[in-house]
């Protein structure tokens, strides 16, 4: 310790406490998602591709995500290997392809959805109802005045 300073217990940060709930939140939701097959950072981009109307490209996912290009291939790659993602050449360029959900992809992110309520359901009932407004409202006003885009997958 430097001379005549005091240093800070860690529990005093809003980041430990936020850190510590976040984790804990994130690890209980990747525990439940172990039976299907999915990981957090899978679930992330089928729920961001959820829904999209038409084909969309590698770029866009990354654009959606707020994740590399080279971490959305990775991730599209085993997509498609476990048969959740179709991948053809674009009909405007052959140099891009287009990607979409598989109709089993369809079918699986509302029931991956469900557990992701669950789980929320799980850690913030202690919480009121506007408690969880506030948090939501504190959370996403941080994000907006750090420009904080990506999708949390860790």
């Amino acid at each position: 310790m430097a001379k005549g300073r005091t240093v800070s217990p860690l529990q005093s940060h809003i980041g430990f406490w936020m850190r510590l709930v976040s984790n804990n939140v994130s690890q209980a939701f990747a525990r439940k998602l172990e039976s299907t097959g999915v990981t957090v950072a899978e679930w992330v981009v089928m729920r961001e591709m959820y829904g999209e109307a038409g084909l969309t490209t590698p770029s866009q996912v990354a654009d959606l995500t707020g994740l590399s290009r080279g971490a959305v291939s990775k991730l599209l790659e085993r997509l498609l290997q476990k048969g959740y993602i179709g991948r053809t050449e674009s009909t405007i360029d052959r140099r891009y392809q287009d990607i979409r959900l598989t109709a089993e992809a369809q079918e699986l992110v509302p029931r991956l959805a469900a557990l992701a309520d669950q789980n929320d359901d799980e850690y913030f009932t202690p919480l009121t109802e506007a408690e969880r407004k506030q948090l939501t409202r504190i959370l996403k006003k941080l994000a907006r005045v750090h420009s904080l885009t990506s999708a949390p997958i860790e």
